[in-house]
């Protein structure tokens, strides 16, 4: 699929109404799980469009960009507002959350699979241990709050056990920043994964951020705080393998490329035929926006589009489907830290490394952090953790259902 022989209206002629606006919302208990990382994700791409847009018209001294500007972000605004009402009302924050963390694992999974750049794949599997275990955290909170079993809303697609613990994942900030592409030389589907996995984790970081306070008890709230704090620590890796010397006009050209490209792949892998029509509506909008944000490429630095995406035909379309076996296999790096640009086993540190260090400075009592401390509520309350495996965990010492192992990825 080439984006620029889509058929589409100027730009001006693609502002919704307000009943537009407001879609059905789809059913908790009926819709797919993959319907719901695919809004969540869509939900995320367009927050990172909107802000990225307010970031460049906040450096640009030229009157009729930021009028070009203003008009294609209000659209995003738009369809992001569409996007997020699909959101049912009778969904709690936790339910909500369980998604969250679903798409996490499931699209860094897929992604990683099909990535060729070592630099980036290496940084998916990283971060994946962490979501992963992010989910096994949040889910014991909903069943203890809540008394749902996570693995029915997962669909059982997706396996609930521990990863890399998260109390051992604060690592010091200068250790979460990678070395950037050169995006004259990356692959183009290097490209688009960098933009999708910062977007997306992006949107959780702010979920969190913002959703922490609300939640209706001090241990969720606390848990949502520093789960928030990863999350911070994963969109510092994602951003950074952007390429840094690429100008506003050519990241925004990236930008609507790639929203052309989760809006296709989304519409062709959807579900529901309903919400696949406003994939369907909102691909054509991208393009109409992709088309402009070309011309104004070339009008103002004489850039041709073949310049930034040499090659418009799709790369692999994004398709959510099950990956245990590719994560059972990651979790075996459990034993790994970043230093840096570089992912080390901890057990090659020396004790006084700033790894160490900054974990001892973060959880000065162990018992105090609440991702712990929700495992050990959860088994103290029914005898053991609440997971869902297909058969028994790939780390010896996380299979302990009995006792939170807090040591795993620290030696």
């Amino acid at each position: 699929m080439n984006p620029f022989e889509t058929p589409t209206k100027p730009v001006a002629d693609y502002f919704m109404d307000w009943s537009k606006m407001y879609p059905k919302s789809y059913n908790k208990k009926t819709t797919s799980p993959f319907t719901k990382t695919r809004i969540i994700l869509l939900n995320g791409t367009e927050f990172e469009s909107n802000w990225f847009l307010h970031q460049f018209a906040r450096n640009c001294d030229d009157m009729k960009l930021k009028q070009e500007i203003a008009i294609i972000r209000n659209q995003e605004q738009q369809q992001q507002k569409r996007i997020s009402c699909l959101k049912p009302l009778n969904e709690n924050i936790l339910e909500e959350t369980i998604a969250y963390e679903q798409l996490a694992i499931e699209l860094t999974a897929i992604l990683a699979r099909n990535e060729v750049c070592p630099n980036n794949k290496a940084a998916l599997d990283f971060a994946l241990l962490e979501d992963f275990d992010h989910l096994y955290r949040f889910a014991n909170l909903l069943h203890m709050d809540y008394g749902i079993d996570a693995d029915v809303m997962v669909g059982q697609y997706t396996e609930i056990m521990p990863g890399r613990p998260t109390i051992n994942e604060h690592r010091h900030p200068m250790d979460n920043v990678r070395l950037p592409m050169d995006s004259t030389k990356a692959d183009p589907y290097t490209k688009l994964v960098a933009g999708i996995i910062t977007a997306a984790e992006q949107q959780t970081m702010n979920f969190y951020m913002n959703m922490a306070q609300t939640y209706k008890n001090h241990l969720g709230r606390r848990l949502f705080a520093e789960i928030g704090m990863v999350e911070e620590e994963h969109v510092t890796q994602y951003e950074s393998l952007k390429d840094p010397n690429c100008t506003w006009l050519e990241q925004w050209v990236m930008h609507e490329y790639t929203e052309c490209y989760l809006y296709y792949s989304c519409m062709l892998d959807e579900s529901d035929d309903y919400i696949r029509s406003i994939w369907q509506d909102h691909f054509e909008m991208e393009v109409a926006h992709l088309k402009r944000v070309c011309e104004l490429l070339e009008e103002y630095e004489g850039t041709k589009v073949s310049s930034v995406i040499p090659n418009p035909e799709f790369p692999t379309l994004l398709k959510f489907g099950e990956n245990k076996a590719y994560i059972r296999d990651v979790l075996k790096t459990v034993g790994i830290t970043s230093v840096e640009d570089e992912y080390i086993p901890v057990k090659d540190l020396e004790k006084d490394h700033r790894f160490f260090n900054h974990l001892k400075i973060t959880n000065r009592q162990p018992e105090d952090v609440a991702s712990h401390e929700v495992i050990e509520a959860h088994i103290a309350s029914y005898g053991e953790d609440y997971r869902f495996e297909t058969k028994a965990h790939p780390i010896k010492s996380l299979q302990n259902r009995t006792a939170d192992n807090i040591t795993a990825g620290t030696k």
